[in-house]
């Protein structure tokens, strides 16, 4: 016959809000409450019954608080088997109790390291031990290990429920006790490791029906821990079920949405109406407006048989007008579908205008789009796989500022153009390179992705522009890297280009300034060091 085991629970807590509530539930349900030092004067003082553990580690807090829970009668309590009668018995001939449940949250490391003032000495001050410590002795004890605020509820209902699923459910808590303090130790690694030392963790936040192919399965969407408003794990699938290209997608059009938002936001201390569309994760449309309805229109003209099958995002609400001119805007006889539509909002009506059949237009909801500026780019550090390993860099952080000295103007657009300048140049900085973008009166008209070559690019940029029906005279062009020989910009103005942003740092600058000066079209050039733009290479 199985031993009858006492309830006993340890509470260890850095941050006291609502451990009250949670000790006083569990004594209901029957348990025994032990808490270390800080936690233990908290309970007392809320009047919960509470037993300090100093009573069970043989004394209080030594070295300075440096050591409290770490005693081997405490670990004993955590780490011996409820199956083995043997230990069982060891416990209760040393007086120890068989702790059934342990609560720990950490001290806050990563707070601390993101300080301004942080110092080697500060993080190791705010280094816990203990806390791990506990939590993996917990995890592979089997125990109930509670080491996030918000799994303290669904435990008690748990508890209170009769305990459904126990394997799976102590499972579950043990496995996010590991990865929360693998978590933590790579925090600590890496700030103290000079970069030396680096790695990503992540959560599981939605599994897709398979990857890039539909043999590669099982494919995963994994979050970060991350305040950002605009991470994807806080977006909203309202309706459908966007797969991992999609999501894809949605990363590289946040990315450019951003990026024009935060570049009109530097230039002319407002944003106005955004919308871009893309296809394989390159704008196929873009275009900023005083009108959604206009925005939605401009950006449908940009290249509208590429739309076809792509995802579309905003900066405002879709409302059944906007629904409308996203599905038949110049759509012809066959009105134009989507894989998806991202924006702060969606009427009920515009998702029954757009969704299609077995919901294969997905609905993506984020109310923070609407808010967008220059402090909304990512700036979280890139990683990239590599065969064995991975590659990591800074984010793409460079926003051109048309007014500042690092932009040196040979010859002078009109206000309009420099304008059109700003959008292109946020959708060249966005779109895989080589690109060569060409805008004009506040659209995207070609967009000439991927090239290896610039002239290739220029060429692409204007056979797309074409083939959409665009008028190139009097647009602008945007290029993500500096002409190497004067063919590429020879190339563009031969086509009507009026005018170019680009960069400087190629041995062929001067040809490419007097050939561009000798056209009287004007080229404006940021050091190739700050402001080239290549993106997902």
């Amino acid at each position: 016959m199985k031993r009858k085991q006492e309830k006993v629970a340890l509470l260890s807590v850095y941050y006291k809000e609502g451990i009250a509530e949670f000790a006083q539930q569990l004594i209901v349900l029957g348990w025994r409450i032990l808490a270390s030092a800080g936690t233990f004067r908290h309970l007392d003082a809320a009047k919960v019954p509470v037993e300090n553990v100093s009573s069970l580690v043989g004394g209080d807090p030594i070295l300075g608080h440096k050591v409290v829970t770490l005693s081997r009668e405490l670990h004993a309590g955590l780490l011996a088997s409820a199956e083995l009668e043997s230990e069982l018995d060891e416990l209760e001939s040393l007086g120890l109790p068989f702790i059934g449940l342990v609560c720990v949250d950490l001290y806050p490391l990563e707070e601390e390291i993101a300080k301004l003032g942080a110092t080697p000495d500060s993080v190791r001050a705010q280094t816990d031990i203990g806390g791990p410590t506990m939590l993996s002795a917990g995890a592979k004890g089997q125990r109930i290990v509670v080491c996030r605020p918000e799994d303290r509820e669904p435990v008690i209902k748990w508890l209170d429920g009769g305990q459904p699923e126990r394997e799976n459910f102590i499972a579950a808590l043990a496995a996010r006790a590991d990865f929360t303090v693998a978590r933590y130790r790579l925090l600590s690694a890496q700030y103290h490791g000079n970069g030396q030392f680096e790695g990503i963790v992540g959560e599981k936040v939605i599994a897709c029906r398979y990857g890039e192919n539909a043999y590669q399965t099982p494919a995963v969407m994994y979050g970060c821990r991350t305040d950002d408003p605009l991470a994807l794990q806080k977006f909203e699938v309202v309706l459908g079920d966007p797969g991992f290209n999609n999501w894809v997608d949605v990363d590289r059009l946040l990315a450019t949405i951003t990026r024009i938002a935060a570049t009109f936001h530097k230039n002319h201390d407002d944003v106005p109406y955004i919308a871009v569309g893309g296809k394989h994760g390159n704008p196929c449309g873009a275009a900023y407006g005083s009108t959604t309805e206009e925005v939605i229109r401009m950006m449908v003209e940009g290249e509208p048989q590429d739309l076809f099958g792509g995802l579309v995002i905003t900066n405002f609400e879709i409302g059944e007008r906007e629904a409308e001119l996203l599905h038949a805007h110049m759509a012809g006889s066959v009105r134009r579908v989507l894989d998806g539509v991202i924006a702060p909002a969606f009427t009920e009506g515009a998702i029954e205008h757009l969704r299609r059949k077995g919901d294969r237009c997905s609905f993506i909801r984020n109310p923070e789009l609407e808010f967008i500026d220059a402090n909304s780019l990512d700036q979280a550090p890139r990683f990239r796989y590599v065969r064995g390993g991975f590659l990591t860099q800074p984010n793409y952080s460079f926003v051109l500022d048309i007014r500042s000295d690092d932009c040196t103007k040979y010859g002078k657009a009109i206000f309009e153009q420099e304008v059109d300048m700003l959008l292109a140049h946020a959708i060249n900085q966005t779109s895989n390179s080589n690109t060569i973008t060409l805008v004009k009166d506040g659209k995207l008209i070609g967009n000439g992705v991927g090239q290896q070559s610039r002239v290739g690019g220029a060429k692409l940029a204007i056979m797309r522009a074409n083939s959409a029906g665009h008028d190139i005279a009097g647009a602008v062009a945007a290029s993500d890297s500096f002409f190497p020989f004067v063919d590429g910009v020879e190339t563009l103005i031969d086509a009507g280009v009026a005018a170019i942003v680009s960069t400087s740092g190629s041995i062929r600058d001067k040809e490419v300034i007097a050939f561009c000066e000798s056209k009287a079209k004007p080229i404006y050039l940021i050091p190739d060091k700050i402001g080239r733009g290549f993106f997902g290479h």
